[in-house]
């Protein structure tokens, strides 16, 4: 007698091995055939480069091509801009992220709960591009890198806020009462406490809003509009725009694989924390 969740007779099922094969090669098509484009192209004469595609190069010309991005692009201006305006958003958004996440953790509420809806909003509601311009001029912070963290850390705060909230909320109270019992204030507890215990979903929040602010374009260009304090992937934007790069895609390319390059090298040193903060936040 067969049930009627059996398998139907003569009906084979897939083999096991056959859908991590799957994700791997939709996996090698959608993000190994644009990287190797953008690395193959890098290392092209400019003859070779002028219509990208995945073919070998006939001749490597590697040192050339990055030697020549690397003094006409303004690599280290751009590098400099970008560590000047994405390290301190990072710092902000953890520790504005942390403290606020502790208290939504810790106090129950109407008013807690609609104050924790507003600050985690963000994650559903995109911001807008016109508004911020326009508060940033009419408080002066407009084209200014002060005016560039402040954009990243509100934009990336309500993430840190959703991820942090919810790894609090299920670490044991008894060890803050406890150090509350002996002496300690507020500041102390959360800073000898409650940081301590957050250290996997901080690396976690940590790599993945380095990887977005490091990126962005779209609001370095409103905000920052060029200049001396372009970011790196700005400072792109230009001299891909510039007559001297004009079609020379193997200068374009060679400077973007530098300036992922920092970027590629975090991601692969701490991967390992990525998986462990976000398993541990679930788990939990």
């Amino acid at each position: 007698m067969t049930t009627a969740f059996a398998p139907a007779a003569g009906s084979r099922r897939a083999p096991r091995w056959l859908q991590p094969t799957a994700v791997v090669l939709i996996a090698a098509v959608t993000i190994g055939i644009p990287l190797w484009l953008v690395a193959v192209t890098s290392v092209k004469p400019q003859a070779e480069a002028i219509k990208p595609n995945l073919s070998l190069p006939h001749q490597v010309q590697a040192a050339e091509n990055y030697q020549q991005t690397f003094d006409q692009g303004k690599v280290v201006q751009g590098f400099v801009n970008s560590l000047l305006v994405v390290v301190p958003s990072v710092v902000l958004v953890l520790l504005l992220g942390a403290g606020a996440a502790w208290v939504f953790a810790r106090r129950s509420g109407r008013l807690a709960g609609t104050l924790y809806a507003l600050s985690i909003s963000g994650l559903l509601l995109p911001p807008a591009v016109i508004t911020i311009v326009m508060e940033l001029r009419q408080i002066g912070l407009a084209g200014t890198q002060l005016g560039m963290i402040a954009v990243y850390t509100g934009m990336y705060l309500s993430t840190s806020i959703f991820f942090m909230t919810g790894f609090i909320r299920n670490l044991p109270e008894e060890l803050e009462e406890a150090a509350r019992m002996d002496g300690a204030g507020p500041a102390r507890v959360f800073f000898q406490v409650v940081l301590p215990l957050l250290r996997p979903v901080i690396a976690t929040a940590t790599i993945m809003v380095m990887l977005f602010a490091w990126s962005d374009i779209f609001y370095a260009f409103f905000v920052l509009g060029g200049g001396e304090k372009a970011t790196l992937p700005l400072n792109l934007y230009q001299v891909a725009s510039a007559q001297l790069y004009l079609n020379n895609w193997h200068l374009i390319f060679a400077y973007v694989v530098m300036m992922s390059l920092p970027m590629v090298a975090v991601f692969v040193v701490a991967q390992r924390r990525i998986v462990a903060g976000i398993t541990s936040g679930a788990v939990k």
